[in-house]
């Protein structure tokens, strides 16, 4: 993005509201912050990695748009509520959370310790909970607001490694149809998404060397394996991800909740 755009087509405008993202400081995260600042709004982005977090704001305010970055580890809850109360402290309300921060997990059941069982149901799990709660507690006084979770494709195909990251994921998706009946009558909308293969740094591990580089022959070996899994021919990038949480948050979806869109190419195509 090199400067921020007009409020694009009818139903796209976001001007006016504030929107809470969790991961902000890279991938979905980042692209989703600087999507939903050209579209108008003003931007909280939490990360773990507050340097990051503010990099992301740094970029939405020098091409004009208001954003803040604080760190936040989406694994406390209090420091979940901090940061949506941030939000509601400075700017008065809060429209939008996404609920996007988020860890990969590949290892076969029988040799998951608890440790790691743990660590990926308080990442990947407990804190979208969290961070529903609080959205809920600032939404509903005003009757009105949007929260979007990140679930994965991999609640759509089993495959051999990836028990706890789909456990988790498949509890996201159900945790946002309850919420979306929860909070449809209070004027609340809640729907998830669940992308594809998205290159990010949170695939880099299929295509780094020992010590952490990114090495191009892997990267376009991962590139090609995966591309041809979709109708589509290539892996997606983070820009598809945020334009599809961009339409659920906005006007354009407003007789959408509880639904599960799916940035995936066509890699999985359930009814």
């Amino acid at each position: 993005m090199t400067s921020l755009q007009g409020p694009g087509p009818a139903g796209y405008d976001l001007s006016g509201q504030v929107a809470v993202l969790t991961g902000a400081g890279s991938g979905i995260g980042r692209a989703t912050a600087l999507t939903l600042a050209a579209a108008g709004a003003t931007v909280v982005g939490g990360d773990i990695d507050e340097a990051a977090a503010r990099a992301t704001a740094t970029r939405i305010d020098e091409v004009g748009g208001v954003a803040r970055g604080v760190r936040a580890d989406v694994t406390d809850r209090e420091q979940v509520d901090a940061l949506i109360d941030g939000a509601v402290a400075e700017f008065g309300h809060v429209d939008i959370v996404g609920n996007i921060a988020g860890v990969p997990h590949n290892k076969l059941v029988m040799e998951c310790s608890d440790e790691e069982f743990e660590r990926i149901l308080a990442i990947n799990l407990k804190s979208v909970f969290y961070g529903c709660q609080a959205a809920m507690r600032v939404m509903v006084p005003r009757k009105t607001g949007n929260i979007v979770n990140v679930s994965s494709g991999a609640i759509d195909t089993p495959a051999p490694t990836l028990a706890c990251y789909g456990m988790t994921k498949a509890a996201v998706a159900m945790l946002t149809k309850t919420l979306a009946w929860e909070g449809g009558p209070l004027g609340i909308r809640c729907n998830a998404i669940a992308p594809g293969v998205i290159e990010t740094n949170f695939s880099r591990h299929n295509f780094v060397d020992a010590q952490g580089n990114v090495d191009p022959e892997k990267l376009e070996a991962y590139r090609t394996r995966f591309g041809r899994m979709t109708p589509l021919g290539r892996v997606g990038e983070a820009q598809d991800v945020a334009n599809t949480i961009l339409y659920l948050v906005s006007d354009a979806a407003s007789y959408m909740t509880g639904q599960i869109l799916r940035p995936n190419g066509g890699q999985a195509m359930p009814w």
